[in-house]
């Protein structure tokens, strides 16, 4: 098998979780995956898009993947997703959180403290439940977490102070897990894309008065001129899972240089 001879099959016959598996990033991730060999159990609300890509990534393998309907706001369908890989595989290599939202633009005060409290089970209760429900099984193979969390962790951004908090938490509780879970031989590491561009980016600019500025903006604060893609992100979780053997408790920056050089920060219409 040519892809073998190339070595591209770095995750051959590992069984992954991939949660928001069904479009922008996580789609990356699952295609990425099963073209290195890898058993995939993705999940996502959405049930057409889901199946559409298990029939297309099991018609190109050389791995294989499995669609499960799933609401991660929901701990008995999540326990359903833990259950399910093991009954079909036997087995859990790699655990990768990514389901989650960004809200449109808002400030803190037009930000409801419920809409907060919804933001912060969906975007990071859900990573705690699905890393707890996984853990037993990830010890038993000295398996791996990544934890798809977000540039503005780290560097914040404007009118967005429950989203940033979501995933500051995300980057928090991952060097906690590393910490705990050494002993096991289980790798907790976080993957921090900045401008990738998915359907969220796209709907979101879309909502703004001018999308092609939108969109040019976000290409323009990379210090490569341009966003990332979804497939650089599968390849980056790729690396963490199957290549950086050595790493634990670190945060991958998938940015293309955006948190560099000092830049404009104020306006004068501000």
């Amino acid at each position: 098998m040519a892809s073998a001879r190339n070595g591209e099959l770095r995750y051959l016959d590992k069984v992954t979780i991939v949660t928001g598996g069904s479009k922008g990033i996580g789609e990356g991730i699952v295609r990425e995956f099963v073209k290195a060999g890898s058993k995939v159990v993705f999940c996502a609300r959405g049930d057409v898009a889901g199946k559409k890509l298990e029939c297309e990534v099991n018609a190109m393998g050389p791995g294989e993947s499995m669609f499960l309907q799933c609401d991660v706001t929901k701990q008995n369908q999540l326990k359903n997703l833990v259950d399910k890989t093991i009954e079909k595989y036997g087995q859990l290599d790699c655990l990768i959180n990514n389901a989650g939202w960004h809200p449109p633009e808002k400030n803190i005060d037009d930000t409801s403290i419920q809409d907060f409290k919804n933001l912060l089970d969906l975007n990071l209760v859900n990573y705690f439940t699905l890393c707890k429900l996984s853990l037993p099984h990830l010890r038993k193979t000295k398996g791996n977490i990544i934890n798809v969390s977000s540039l503005v962790a780290q560097i914040g951004q404007a009118n967005a102070v429950a989203y940033v908090t979501t995933k500051g938490a995300i980057s928090s509780m991952t060097r906690a897990l590393a910490v705990d879970e050494a002993k096991y031989g289980v790798r907790v590491n976080t993957l921090s894309p900045g401008n990738v561009w998915t359907p969220l980016w796209d709907e979101l600019a879309k909502q703004t008065s001018n999308f092609e500025k939108s969109k040019l903006d976000g290409e323009e604060a990379q210090l490569l001129g341009r966003m990332g893609t979804l497939e650089e992100s599968g390849k980056s979780c790729l690396y963490l899972a199957a290549d950086a053997t050595f790493t634990t408790g670190i945060d991958l920056f998938l940015s293309g240089g955006a948190e560099l050089n000092y830049g404009r920060k104020t306006r004068l219409d501000q």
